[in-house]
């Protein structure tokens, strides 16, 4: 890949991971309830699904559900539905408590991962990352390069939120005030749908 191109993936990757959307967004909530550390593997969880998602795009899963009649409409319902679930359980979502026990829990590895499946965000970054920077030359090369370009800047990006939301816990401690925060957050979430609708 020519070093202009690289760089512009790079940018690409950097302003498309770190703006803010729902990945994001629930990693600045887990930040707030429930730390660094009990966050990483919904860092990680995304990471991985993201990945795989940006190697199924290349591999012409995109092209797929573009080519197979109401494919596309059934994502997005599906997408809204989780988005709403998700905002749903962030609005009411319970911090840890000082013992460290929390009456609800963090979004595991395993979560994570799946959500990329039907985070519309992370589908429109990778349709676009596979339509702009694959050469047809090598293209199982080019899918490389596209997913290691998102790893490398998408780890650092997902730590920036959560380390903002773990910023905010001394301010959040009050559970009136993280109540709010909460819910703010889930209706956050459920306004990141509005690209979906359009």
């Amino acid at each position: 890949m020519p070093f202009d191109l690289l760089t512009a993936l790079m940018l690409f990757a950097f302003v498309s991971s770190v703006t803010p959307g729902p990945n994001n967004m629930m990693l600045m909530t887990s930040g707030v309830n429930f730390g660094f550390r009990r966050t990483v593997p919904h860092i990680l969880g995304i990471e991985l699904g993201f990945g795989l998602l940006l190697v199924a795009v290349g591999a012409g899963l995109g092209t797929l559900i573009h080519t197979v009649p109401g494919l596309s409409l059934a994502m997005k319902v599906v997408s809204a539905l989780y988005l709403l679930w998700l905002a749903w359980k962030i609005a009411f979502a319970k911090a840890a408590k000082p013992n460290g026990e929390a009456s609800a829990r963090p979004i595991t590895f395993g979560q994570a991962a799946m959500f990329q499946a039907v985070n519309p965000k992370a589908w429109a970054m990778a349709l676009v990352a596979m339509g702009n920077y694959i050469n047809d030359g090598d293209p199982y090369l080019s899918v490389l390069i596209v997913t290691m370009a998102f790893l490398v800047v998408g780890i650092p990006s997902a730590a920036i939120w959560t380390v903002f939301g773990v910023g905010l816990r001394t301010y959040l401690s009050d559970p009136k005030r993280l109540r709010i925060f909460n819910i703010v957050m889930g209706l956050l979430l459920v306004a990141s749908l509005w690209p979906l609708l359009v």
